[in-house]
């Protein structure tokens, strides 16, 4: 092999000029704006996402880009720069222990129920605690509400349509299928939308955990805020946390991602089970 030639394929061609302070000012401003801590090894998927938004503006390079963010305070090429860097795996029943849980938990709450879903992402998780709700309370699920928010607009609206892909449906079990969703014909074979008895409980707005003031508060009986901490800072974690434990109603349930410990950061909180936390006292009592 000659010189060349190896140099040659040791050699990576990108197609905009992205440097190690383009993605240090990224990482400054997506913490800032969104509490997300991006490590190194996020570099990659950085550039990959974002080089879409340059292509659509036509912009040789990241500093320009970055240069128009820092420019504006707010408009919407800085939630289209959210919407990039934000992450949206999820499932219907996803870490399922936390349903039965749920369930047991409103059933024995007096008045209507709401819950707060903090992390919504393309629905799955907002309305697999509706058909929660609905198989837990019976009749008494009129009342009840989920509160879907998230920080990301483009997933929020896929969210609120309620279509999804028998593919992504197709853990649920045939009962929940009949029970739930409605099957797609013609053009739409091949696809479910949940029925309006379930999407009624269901109402989706944009919240950033970030945002001095959320639009979420009326006193709930769980929150369900599932891998979102992980993105979080120590410090940013326990703020969050803080504004969460006012807005639960006494004994409210917390449910985080498997990889999160809510007690080590608010004292408020007490292990309850495999990653639900319990209000266990008033905010601000010793």
């Amino acid at each position: 092999m000659t010189i060349e030639s190896h140099a040659s394929r040791l050699a990576v061609t990108t197609e905009f000029h992205f440097t190690d302070h383009d993605f240090s000012r990224i990482r400054t401003l997506i913490h800032r704006r969104a509490g997300i801590a991006l490590g190194e090894q996020k570099r990659q998927m950085v550039y990959s996402r974002l080089s879409r938004r340059l292509r659509e503006l036509q912009l040789p390079a990241f500093a320009p880009y970055l240069d128009q963010l820092e420019a504006r305070h707010d408009g919407d090429e800085w939630q289209l720069f959210i919407n990039a860097l934000t992450t949206n795996l999820t499932s219907f029943f996803r870490e399922a222990h936390h349903f039965p849980t749920l369930a047991d938990h409103v059933r024995k709450r007096p008045g209507p129920v709401t819950v707060w879903c903090a992390a919504a992402s393309t629905g799955e998780e907002p309305y697999s605690i509706a058909i929660t709700l609905m198989e837990a309370l019976g009749e008494r699920a009129g009342s009840a509400r989920v509160i879907a928010s998230d920080i990301d607009t483009a997933v929020l609206a896929k969210a609120a349509t309620g279509v999804f892909t028998t593919e992504q449906v197709r853990r649920l079990s045939p009962e929940r299928l009949r029970r739930f969703f409605n099957k797609g014909t013609g053009t739409n074979a091949g696809k479910v939308r949940v029925r309006p008895e379930v999407a009624t409980l269901v109402k989706f707005s944009r919240v950033n955990l970030l945002d001095s003031a959320w639009s979420v508060k009326e006193p709930v009986d769980a929150i369900f805020c599932r891998n979102v901490m992980i993105y979080f800072d120590k410090p940013t974690q326990k703020k969050v946390l803080d504004r969460f434990a006012p807005l639960l109603k006494p004994g409210g349930l917390l449910f985080a991602g498997h990889s999160e410990n809510a007690s080590l950061v608010n004292p408020a909180f007490r292990p309850l089970g495999q990653t639900v936390y319990e209000l266990s006292r008033t905010p601000g009592t010793a």
